[in-house]
Order: C-alpha cells, then sequence, then structure tokens
C-alpha cells in the first residue's frame, strides 16, 4: 500500500496573509464525509508581508505549530502497522476530536421534517451567528462554550425584527435542539464526555393558557359555526386534546377499532415526530363517522383548509358570546384543564396529550390550582 505524503503548505488569502494547510498525496479519507480529501487547513495564518518584530515572532510561532502538526499526521499515516491497540484507539479519538461539530448539527438537522426542520434551521442559523463565520470541531465543544451560547440566545435579535430579542420560550427550543445534538454526539462517541449532562436548559417562562370551561364548551358547540368543518375539528380536538396539524393529516388508516374495547387512534405526531396510540370517547368517534366515505381511505377531514379555520372560528367565538382570546390550540388546553378538573391523574393526561415531560402537562395543573384559589375567595360572610 502505497504511503500518503503530508506536505504543509501556504495560501493567499485577504488581508495580506497566508493560510496554513497540509496537502495529502494519494488523498485520504474525510472523518466525516467519507470522501477523499486533499487538504486540511490548520487555522493558523502567516503575515506574508510581516510589517514589525512582533508580526515576524508571531509568524515563526505559527509555522512551528503548523510543523509540528505535519509531522504528527505523517506518523498518523506511516506508522498505523506499528501501533499497538491503545495507541490506534487514540489516534482514532484524536481524529474524530478534529471533525466539524457545526457540520454534524447540521446533519441531525438534515433528518428532521416540516415545521420542526424550520425551528432547526433557524436554531443553526443562530448558532452560527454565534461562532462569527467560523467553524467548531469536536474538540473545541466545552460546557463553557455552550453556557456561552446560552447568554447568546438570550440576548439574541428576532430576525424578522431586529429591533426586539427572540422570546424567551423560541431561546429554549433553539437551545435544547443544540443539547440533543450534543447527546446524540456523546451517544456515537464524537464527543469524550456528555457535556450535555453538565448544561442546565433555559428556564421556561410560562405562558397564558387559555382554556374553555366545560359550561364555555357547551355553550360554544350549540352555537352555529359559520363552517360545519370547523365546528367538527373544534369539538374533535376538545374530545381528544389533538392538535390542528394532527387532525388536519388524520387518516382512516390511522383509526382502530378493538371488540369489547372501542375506537383508538394511533398516528405520529407531526410537531414531536413520536407515535402515540390513544383511545377516544365514542362521542368522538361518531365526528369521525359523519365524514365517512363509502371507503374509508385516505384524510378523515378531507375538505379541511386551514384558512376556514383561520376565518371561521373568531365569528364562531364571537357569537357564543365567548369573550376570552381562543385560538384553535386553546382547545388542546381546554382537554387537558377539563381532564384535570374532573379528576384524571396527571401522569394519564400527560400520556393522552404524547408529552415527553410530565414537567409540561403540570402547568394545567397550576391552572386548575388557581381556579381553586378564585373559586376559594367568592364566599365571604363580611
Amino acid at each position: 500500500m502505497k504511503k500518503t505524503n503530508v506536505t504543509l503548505r501556504k495560501k493567499k488569502i485577504a488581508n495580506g496573509k497566508l493560510s496554513l494547510y497540509l496537502d495529502f498525496y494519494p488523498p485520504i479519507q474525510n472523518a466525516e464525509t467519507n470522501e477523499l480529501t486533499r487538504r486540511e487547513f490548520l487555522k493558523l495564518y502567516l503575515f506574508d508581508k510581516p510589517k514589525d518584530q512582533l508580526e515576524k515572532i508571531a509568524n515563526t510561532e505559527s509555522l512551528q505549530t503548523a510543523q509540528l502538526i505535519q509531522i504528527r499526521r505523517q506518523n498518523e499515516l506511516r506508522k498505523d502497522d506499528v501501533y499497538n491497540e491503545f495507541e490506534k484507539e487514540q489516534l482514532e479519538i484524536k481524529r474524530i476530536s478534529r471533525g466539524s461539530f457545526l457540520e454534524y448539527f447540521k446533519k441531525i438537522r438534515d433528518k428532521k421534517v416540516g415545521k420542526n426542520r424550520l425551528i432547526w434551521d433557524t436554531a443553526i442559523v443562530h448558532f452560527e451567528a454565534f461562532l462569527k463565520g467560523n467553524d467548531l470541531t469536536f474538540k473545541e465543544v466545552t460546557v463553557t462554550l455552550i453556557e456561552d451560547y446560552k447568554e447568546y440566545l438570550l440576548k439574541a435579535k428576532n430576525r424578522k425584527n431586529n429591533s426586539s430579542t427572540i422570546a424567551r420560550n423560541t431561546a429554549l427550543s433553539y437551545h435544547n435542539k443544540l443539547k440533543t445534538t450534543l447527546k446524540n454526539a456523546y451517544k456515537e462517541q464524537k464527543l469524550r464526555t456528555d457535556i450535555n449532562a453538565g448544561i442546565d436548559s433555559i428556564k421556561e417562562q410560562e405562558s397564558q393558557r387559555n382554556f374553555l370551561t366545560l359550561k364555555e364548551a357547551k355553550k360554544l358547540f350549540s352555537t352555529p359555526c359559520p363552517k360545519r368543518i370547523v365546528h367538527q375539528i373544534s369539538k374533535f380536538s376538545v374530545l381528544t386534546g389533538l392538535r390542528y396539524s394532527d387532525i388536519a393529516k388524520l387518516t382512516w388508516e390511522e383509526i382502530m377499532f378493538i371488540e369489547d374495547d372501542g375506537y383508538y387512534i394511533r398516528f405520529k405526531q407531526k410537531k414531536t415526530e413520536g407515535l402515540q396510540t390513544i383511545p377516544i370517547s365514542n362521542e368522538a368517534y361518531e365526528i369521525l363517522a359523519e365524514k365517512a366515505q363509502p371507503v374509508k381511505t385516505g384524510k378523515v377531514f378531507f375538505d379541511l383548509k386551514k384558512w376556514d379555520v383561520d376565518r371561521a372560528l373568531p365569528v364562531w367565538i364571537a357569537r357564543a358570546g365567548i369573550v376570552k382570546h381562543i385560538t384553535f390550540h386553546c382547545f388542546r388546553h381546554t382537554y387537558a384543564t377539563l381532564q384535570i378538573a374532573s379528576g384524571t391523574d396527571i401522569f394519564t393526561v400527560s400520556k393522552m396529550l404524547g408529552h415527553k415531560s410530565i414537567k409540561t402537562t403540570q402547568i394545567y395543573t397550576k391552572i386548575i390550582d388557581e381556579k381553586k384559589r378564585e373559586a376559594s375567595q367568592r364566599i365571604t360572610l363580611k
């Protein structure tokens, strides 16, 4: 097998500098892309025409460092046959550590789809802005760097409105994408330490979660709706807790009937991509039965258009005399709140909603507790 030669070379770049890189011949395999490559840029630079003694000293130091790296790479490539297993393992660790964490982040992103993919896209845009256009190798990833990125996110400007910062919960979402990548990198042994375990998440800011009381829900569904389809999916959401995105893509193939048990829906959540199986009530199935075609295939709510929901829902809410700001997602909040208020335990509600963490579901418990506190103040004998 022909041995690879490693040559230190220079390339002219902007600002009167030279970039130092290694030239491999024959080419070697890139650890990240598995493609053959001739070059490895060292991120070391020389002044093309040093102006003073300081620049000359800087050139000498950069050149010496580059030469040491050149020798090390040459040894790694030429002496593989005489290394023992431990030495080979150490070389492999070093090889992986020189790979690009940023490119790995993007590869994780590329596996995502839909709206979730867009969130990952923006998370990477912010991470690249934090890195100021520089690459980041696995060996350069530290707890300190990730903590600095957390602080950056909490002050980062909104891309659509540069005069304001991104919302705290948005920053939390972007930060969690990076934490997920760190966890995967450690699992795949690209990181030698579990950096993710040493980093706390951004604390979630509790948001206002509007919902309908049982009385309000009954009033709404007894009020004529401008669009029948909007009435159907809204009621279905209150009865099942499903998001609009999951209702819109629901197919007959995802609906199952088990004798002596009832109807179930088995589907993949669009938001979390998690597979979920939930039982539904007979009342909820009656809504589906209204949409049944001679052949039960394809989408259940085949005639659903988001524009109809956006246009009809506010009119319908107003007709019912409800003054709260109610969006379609509030029907999911309504389901959760009514379940807990009626005595369903929080673990069951969490599973029905498909929450990954029970902490998310506990927000609804707090809402119920606040309502109890309000009720306790309504009776006074003074």
